[in-house]
């Protein structure tokens, strides 16, 4: 039978039927006559239509009570059959207001626990339902023709109830307002949605973070500082831990508003319907006052010209030039109009990889600076349009290290995660920072720019001029929890003493403190480990690589060997007593020799003091000794290569070196970015990585457990393949080791660490033991 829709607008307001008695959601129960009764709600999740086993056309939506939102029970479950089915699927948007008539009440097989009833309610023209869909101004009603009657009902904006944080209920659905206290930019979650979380407060003087997830990046909050207001649609509220939580659920929708008091009052939303009332603008000017007065409101981003090394900061700039650097980072050439005021990194990329005007980056070349992303942040880097403006939260300024190059610079990195709101934002070009930076970057006079002297590099007191400041703000930390959960949200935190007396494997939150840790000489828990064979050894000292190096300086390179169709070679003889003769390959890519900080070089003769030198100029340095056939690697006591002050061993046991001119396969590749993973693979190594391992104690009001830290880089937060060249970061990881156990303290002042640790069992021939392992955290930002 078919569906007539009716549309009416403008016209006054007619009541339903006389006959017709609105049922309460909670009063529902299956048995009873709904005949002259009706359900009204709001339209928050729907269902693909579908079909059932004999062809009934079947649709599911669920209705929320919009009377009773802070109720426990206050959504339900509405399936409608046949043709009827077929019309609400074509019309019934969410957010609409929904009328159900002559329903049946079918009692659920198993009770709920998310917030919807324990029945479902079915809907059919067989049994004489009616629908009446509602939006703004527009009337809809779904009835069988053959009664004859269409009964217009007019349509009013929805008045949309709003909670106070300080009243939500566990398994709620509720509207509510709120401050941003804290956010991150939406990034991409381990599926295939992405996330943004938000930290909200109100007059109430509650807290409520919320995690947002959606596959369509637009449909998440527009936020772009603290201190934005945003306004949340059927938000669902989960306690965890004691706390009041907000997710995503069905039919959420959002606005976000300038915090900024007498800002205009104008929502940011991709949603093109959406309601706003006039005392909904009293309500979002009340917050910017109560605001402005009650939390730290973001200031002004930093501008390249005030940045200082070993900084976090956030930068509103324009994007001039992108390239992909490798898998797992992407460089960013921006701009905000100032100059930095120390020398920077020049991030090496092929020009034919590198996207923007030339002619501006070279007329910029003194104003741009490179940031390098990392890890989530590569695919919205990659996304990114020339010439648009960003956010960039979080940025760290790093000091390169005074070992590894010969001038001081400042390198600009946004690290993986999400930690402290890291992160990059798009701006659209109404953003009132936008419009500022943008009158400021065409007052920007270029050719000035380039006349400017360059800044002198700052000599070693100066770089490191900054660690007492960072220590007394270390102390100031203290009394927080000093490390970061990085995944697993969804555990709560257990006692020691309850994961002492429990079987392992399992995986635990624990809440504890610091009280001892080995080594405490700290460049003593960095090792190599092979993840073949699971082995761990002690990193060789400069001695055994010069001993090695000595000993191979005996066998004269063979003339026969050079010059190949992928390498050029040079030879010459040193002016000292023993005149070595010493040999360099200088590795080709399509016939053609590159840049030396594109290029990898073998040499033949060199000294520990050669090579160091020529690994700082050029990208690669392999030793290599000549035989009668092939150049070999060294003995794999030593490196098999060298990048930068990094050196990279091979597992002996696992390891079968190939010939050295296996890597002309590498070397004919037009993209060949000599990462030491490819370089490893094609030699037949079996790379070594670097790791910290070390053992902490970790004490609670129930007992005290030793677990064991096995981490490449992301508890420190600094890669333990440079940590023992670079003294910088040796200081650094001190000091971050003086602040999660302060040396002298009592147990009562140390600082709190929250962290993931799994137990796992050793077995031998006499017995089982159990041990532990820290996993899934990191330091603090504030700490590192």
């Amino acid at each position: 039978m078919p569906v007539q829709l009716l549309k009416i607008k403008g016209e006054s307001e007619t009541p339903l039927p006389s006959h017709l008695q609105k049922e309460n959601l909670r009063d529902l129960q299956e048995g009873c006559d709904h005949t002259n009764k009706y359900i009204q709600g709001i339209v928050t999740l729907s269902y693909p239509l579908t079909k059932l086993g004999d062809g009934t056309d079947i649709f599911k939506i669920v209705l929320q009570d919009s009377d009773n939102l802070s109720s426990k029970i206050n959504s339900i479950n509405v399936l409608i059959y046949g043709k009827m089915a077929e019309d609400c699927a074509r019309i019934t948007r969410h957010g609409e207001t929904f009328i159900v008539a002559g329903f049946k009440v079918i009692k659920l097989p198993t009770s709920k626990e998310d917030g919807r009833h324990g029945c479902h309610l079915e809907v059919s023209e067989e049994a004489g339902s009616t629908i009446y869909v509602s939006e703004s101004e527009i009337v809809q009603i779904i009835l069988p023709c053959s009664t004859g009657n269409m009964i217009p009902l007019c349509s009013v904006a929805p008045k949309y109830v709003y909670t106070p944080l300080n009243h939500l209920k566990d398994g709620t659905i509720v509207n509510l307002y709120g401050v941003v206290k804290f956010f991150k930019p939406p990034y991409i979650s381990k599926g295939t949605d992405y996330c943004s979380v938000v930290t909200l407060v109100d007059p109430s003087d509650v807290k409520l973070t919320c995690s947002l997830f959606s596959g369509n990046l637009d449909a998440l909050p527009k936020i772009y500082k603290v201190g934005d207001i945003v306004r949340f649609h059927r938000i669902k509220i989960r306690e965890y831990n004691g706390q009041m939580q907000g997710i995503t659920s069905g039919g959420f929708a959002s606005l976000t508003f300038d915090g900024t008091v007498g800002a205009p009052v104008v929502p940011r939303t991709s949603s093109k319907v959406y309601t706003f009332m006039d005392e909904e603008q009293k309500t979002v000017e009340e917050l910017r006052i109560w605001a402005a007065s009650n939390i730290s409101i973001s200031g002004p981003a930093a501008k390249l010209s005030g940045v200082q090394p070993m900084q976090f900061f956030d930068l509103t700039c324009q994007l001039v030039g992108k390239a992909k650097v490798d898998g797992s980072s992407f460089l960013l050439k921006v701009w905000d109009g100032t100059r930095c005021p120390y020398p920077t990194w020049k991030v090496p990329v092929e020009a034919k990889d590198l996207e923007g005007d030339k002619v501006l980056l070279h007329q910029l070349r003194d104003l741009v600076v490179d940031i390098l992303v990392y890890d989530n942040h590569v695919q919205l880097a990659e996304s990114l349009k020339i010439g648009s403006f960003l956010r960039i939260y979080s940025i760290h300024t790093k000091q390169a290290s005074a070992d590894n190059e010969d001038v001081s610079h400042i390198e600009f990195h946004l690290h993986g995660g999400t930690c402290y709101g890291r992160g990059i934002g798009a701006l659209p070009e109404s953003n009132p920072d936008v419009k500022e930076l943008k009158a400021f970057l065409e007052s920007v006079h270029l050719a000035d720019s380039q006349n400017m002297e360059s800044m002198c590099s700052m000599d070693m007191d100066s770089t490191f001029g900054n660690v007492t400041d960072l220590e007394l703000h270390l102390q100031r930390c203290q009394q927080l929890s000093v490390t970061v959960l990085t995944d697993h949200q969804d555990l709560s935190n257990t006692e020691l003493k309850t994961i002492i007396n429990s079987t392992a494997p399992q995986q635990y939150r624990i809440r504890a403190k610091l009280r001892t840790y080995k080594p405490q000489k700290l460049h003593q828990c960095v090792k190599l480990h092979c993840s073949r064979c699971n082995s761990l050894q002690e990193v060789p000292d400069r001695d055994d690589f010069d001993f090695i190096l000595r000993g191979s300086a005996g066998t004269a390179s063979n003339p026969e060997l050079h010059n190949t169709s992928w390498y050029e070679s040079v030879t010459w003889t040193t002016q000292d007593q023993k005149q070595r003769e010493i040999t360099i390959h200088f590795v080709k890519r399509d016939e053609m020799l590159q840049n030396p900080e594109d290029t990898l070089l073998m040499i033949e003769g060199g000294t520990l003091k050669e090579i160091w030198k020529l690994s700082r100029r050029f990208k690669c340095v392999i030793p290599v000794r000549s035989t009668e056939d092939d150049l070999e690697l060294l003995d794999l006591s030593a490196p098999f290569l060298l990048q930068g002050n990094v050196k990279y061993y091979g597992c002996k046991q696992c390891s079968t070196p190939k010939p050295v001119k296996n890597l002309s396969s590498l070397a004919a590749e037009q993209q060949t970015s000599w990462e030491p993973t490819e370089i490893a693979q094609v030699l037949g190594i079996e790379l070594l990585q670097y790791v910290f391992i070390m053992k902490f104690t970790l004490v609670d009001e129930t007992g005290a457990l030793n677990a064991y830290l096995f981490d490449y880089e992301k508890f420190f937060q600094i890669p333990a393949s440079e940590i023992l060249t670079n003294n910088f970061l040796q200081q650094k990881m001190q000091m971050t080791m003086n602040t999660l156990c302060p040396p002298g303290r009592k147990l009562g002042d140390l600082p709190w660490l929250e962290c993931f640790i799994r137990s796992y069992n050793v077995r031998d021939a006499m017995k089982n033991q159990v041990y532990y392992q820290i996993f899934d955290t990191t330091v603090a930002e504030d700490v590192v």
